[in-house]
């Protein structure tokens, strides 16, 4: 997938306030506040950043975390993910594959049928709801 690059300075004329601190600086909105946390419209969430879709609504369930969580994205090759060892803990960082903006971590305690929980910030996306 072409990577999308582009200057710190174009990321924040482009992004909100809240999208460009999770995105671009890997910032985390406070749980049970962000958009779409407890959403059950019918759509695609794609990311704020580039417009890559990334997650089916039909994949989101309520994990009862305060943010939007999801057993699989849409395509594997939507998401990249890396290790994560900031604030003393392990973690699995998602990010976009187009534009690399930060969209949450993905853990291992999710439903069936990957067993996988992607906890996404929901400033990090915005839902195209489907006619």
């Amino acid at each position: 997938m072409e990577k999308i690059q582009k200057s710190d300075e174009e990321w924040r004329a482009e992004l909100s306030p809240e999208a460009y601190k999770v995105l671009r600086k890997h910032g985390t909105e406070r749980a049970f506040t962000g958009p779409n946390w407890d959403s059950k419209e019918k759509g695609t969430y794609i990311c704020a950043g580039c417009g890559l879709p990334l997650f089916s609504s039909d994949t989101k369930y309520d994990s009862g975390t305060g943010w939007p969580s999801f057993y699989a994205p849409i395509d594997k090759e939507s998401v990249e993910t890396k290790e994560d060892r900031s604030f003393f803990m392990r973690r699995t960082e998602v990010h976009c594959a187009r534009c690399e903006g930060h969209l949450g971590h993905v853990f291992t305690d999710g439903p069936k049928p990957t067993g996988l929980r992607y906890c996404m910030n929901g400033a990090a996306m915005k839902l195209e709801k489907k006619d």
